[in-house]
């Protein structure tokens, strides 16, 4: 069974593809884990909620209103997190 460290790199690693493949991205790999998605220009609002889609259809979670906050979705760490949190 993957450790918690391990299923968010796993995370991390799917949440970067997916934004390379559905975002302008000019070098995933240099898109820092930490960096803001928003301020970077990755993702705009219509972008979020294509993030949300992802995550609710890829694993299985319902992202509440009251969770659409910039903690959970403005980096590709506090997605995998976020994840984490919502699927133990």
């Amino acid at each position: 069974m993957l450790t918690t460290k391990d299923r968010v790199e796993t995370y991390k690693e799917q949440i970067r593809a997916f934004l390379a493949s559905n975002f302008y991205i000019a070098d995933a790999d240099a898109l820092q884990s930490e960096t803001s998605l928003l301020d970077q220009g990755v993702v705009d609002s219509t972008g979020v909620l294509e993030v949300i889609g992802f995550i609710e259809e890829t694993y299985g979670i319902t992202v509440e209103d009251s969770e659409l906050l910039p903690e959970n979705l403005d980096s590709i760490q506090g997605i995998a997190q976020y994840i984490i949190s919502k699927k133990n």
